[in-house]
């Protein structure tokens, strides 16, 4: 039996439940290369800054900042360009920068939520109308009915309910997974803020 005819056997259901692998699939897919773009070599960039900051060259601290495009140096940024004000704009304006790049790591896994949620939900009324059709069909017969008569029904019940968690668990797997991996990289965009006050603290001392 191809994996067509299974999918044909469990009835209109199987349309929400494929649809929804195939949106997992692709946010799975395009959440591990964005995340993977994002993540930033802290020890190896903050230091290139924080030498052109000491060495006063502003200008060419921020075009390195421009020629990486992930969050910390967009916070990196943020705090450059305040760096002339009192400490605590600077340190709204890297909050205010961090608020808006928490979303972009964020995209998409709510839906990855819904899915793992939904995926499950939609085996199981696969399953009662399955199981409809079985009692539709022993009614129809008066009672007098063989194995096969019920095989079309019993067919959707257990391809629906097995269809339903082959796309949820994959797809709760990858939800956990990714928070994990924004909840590092926001922790380490925290840390750099700290680092980078420090900086600026120690620049505006040495002018004082």
């Amino acid at each position: 039996m191809t994996l067509w005819e299974i999918t044909v056997k469990g009835g209109v259901v199987m349309i929400p439940i494929l649809l929804c692998g195939a949106l997992t699939v692709a946010i799975i897919i395009e959440r591990i290369i964005s995340l993977r773009r994002a993540a930033t070599d802290v020890e190896a960039f903050l230091p290139k800054i924080e030498e052109t900051l000491r060495r006063r060259k502003i200008r060419e601290a921020l075009e390195l900042c421009d020629r990486n495009l992930q969050p910390i140096p967009a916070l990196i940024k943020a705090g450059i360009l305040k760096s002339d004000r009192s400490p605590q704009e600077i340190r709204e304006a890297i909050d205010d920068a961090a608020r808006h790049q928490i979303p972009v790591l964020e995209r998409y896994l709510g839906i990855l939520a819904t899915i793992a949620t939904v995926a499950p939900l939609l085996g199981l009324l696969g399953t009662v109308t399955g199981l409809i059709n079985c009692f539709m069909v022993i009614q129809a017969k008066g009672g007098l009915v063989n194995p096969g008569d019920l095989a079309g029904g019993i067919w959707q019940a257990l391809i629906t309910t097995v269809a339903g968690l082959v796309v949820a668990i994959p797809a709760y797997l990858a939800y956990n997974y990714f928070v994990s991996r924004v909840n590092m990289l926001v922790l380490e965009m925290e840390k750099t803020a700290a680092r980078l006050l420090d900086v600026f603290f120690l620049l505006k001392a040495e002018e004082a």
